[in-house]
C-alpha cells in the first residue's frame, strides 16, 4: 500500500483558515477538498492517505474522522484536541465514538505557534502526551528549529509514545544552512520512539527557484538519522502547491529515494506510515 501520510483538507464556507494571511499564502485561501485530491493521489500511484489538522478548534476533528468514514482514500487522521484540558483522556475516548472514530491515529497541536519553546515540557502538557499515549496514539510534532531541543526531551520522557516530525522539523532550506538543526534532529533520532516525515519540504525551499539537489542534503539528513524504517512521505497538499505540483512532490521525494533499496523504498512510501499510524 502507498500511503501519503501527511496531508490537509478545509471548506472555508465552514469556517475560515486564519493562518492564510498575506499575498504569498493567497493561493491557498480557496476550498481544498479530497475531490480535488484524489485524482492526483492516483495519478501518483498513492493508495491510501493521513489526513492531518490545519487549526486548533474542536470542531475539526470530528469532521475530519466522518470525512474519513465516507473516503476511500483517507485511511487516518491526526486531529487536534486540547492537550491541557485535565479531562483529555475522557475526550480522546470520546472522540473514537464518534462516527469514522476508527480513524483516529494521531494528535497534533500546533506548537510552532507557541512562543514558549518549551511549550512541551509544561506539566499540564505533558499530562496530556500521557493520555495520549495511554489511548494508543501517536503525536505528531508541527516545530520550528528553535523548538527541536524540547522535542528531544518531551520523547525522551514519554518513551511509551511515538512522535512523529511533520516537515523534518521545518530545517531553513531556502538559507542552505544545515546546522543547527541536522545536530538536533540527529539527537530526536537517537530516541527509537521517534519518526519523521519527508514532507514540506518544498516550501520550506525558495518557492520559485527549489530544485531536488537543493533538498537533498536535508533528506539524506533525515534518511541516515532515521533510516527508511522510521521515515514517511508526505506530500503536505494543499499547502505544497505553494511551490510545487502534488506530482512534482512525489517525483521530487522518489528521487531523493533514488539511492535505497526496493525494500527501503517502499518503508518510506508506505511501510513506515501504515504500521506507525497503524492504518
Amino acid at each position: 500500500m502507498r500511503v501519503d501520510a501527511h496531508h490537509h483538507v478545509w471548506d472555508l464556507s465552514v469556517r475560515d483558515q486564519d493562518w492564510i494571511t498575506g499575498p504569498e499564502l493567497q493561493p491557498l485561501r480557496r476550498d481544498f477538498g479530497v475531490a480535488d485530491l484524489a485524482p492526483q493521489a492516483r495519478a501518483a500511484g498513492v493508495d491510501r492517505t493521513v489526513l492531518v489538522q490545519t487549526i486548533t478548534v474542536p470542531e475539526e476533528t470530528p469532521e475530519f474522522l466522518a470525512l474519513a468514514a465516507r473516503s476511500e482514500l483517507i485511511a487516518g487522521v491526526v486531529g487536534w484536541t486540547d492537550l491541557t484540558r485535565p479531562d483529555v483522556a475522557d475526550e480522546l475516548a470520546r472522540l473514537r465514538e464518534l462516527p469514522g472514530g476508527r480513524h483516529l491515529k494521531g494528535i497534533r497541536h500546533q506548537v510552532q505557534g507557541e512562543t514558549d519553546p518549551e511549550w512541551l515540557l509544561r506539566p499540564d502538557v505533558r499530562d496530556g502526551l500521557a493520555a495520549v499515549a495511554e489511548a494508543g496514539l501517536v503525536y505528531d510534532l508541527v516545530v520550528l528549529p528553535h523548538q527541536l531541543p524540547a522535542c528531544v526531551r518531551a520523547a525522551a520522557g514519554h518513551p511509551g509514545l511515538t512522535f512523529v516530525l511533520d516537515h523534518l522539523g521545518k530545517p531553513p532550506i531556502a538559507t542552505g544552512a544545515l546546522n543547527p538543526w541536522a545536530t538536533v534532529v540527529r539527537a530526536l533520532a537517537e530516541l527509537p520512539n521517534t519518526v519523521c516525515k519527508l514532507s514540506g519540504m518544498v516550501t520550506e525551499a525558495d518557492h520559485a527557484k527549489w530544485t531536488v539537489d537543493g533538498l537533498r542534503p536535508y533528506a539524506d539528513t533525515v534518511l541516515d538519522a532515521f533510516g527508511p524504517g522510521r521515515l514517511m512521505f508526505g506530500s503536505d497538499w494543499p499547502v505544497c502547491t505553494l511551490a510545487a505540483s502534488y506530482g512534482q512532490v512525489v517525483d521530487a521525494a522518489e528521487e531523493l529515494a533514488g539511492g535505497l533499496g526496493a525494500e527501503e523504498r517502499a518503508e518510506v512510501f508506505g511501510g513506515t506510515a501504515t504500521r506507525v499510524y497503524r492504518l
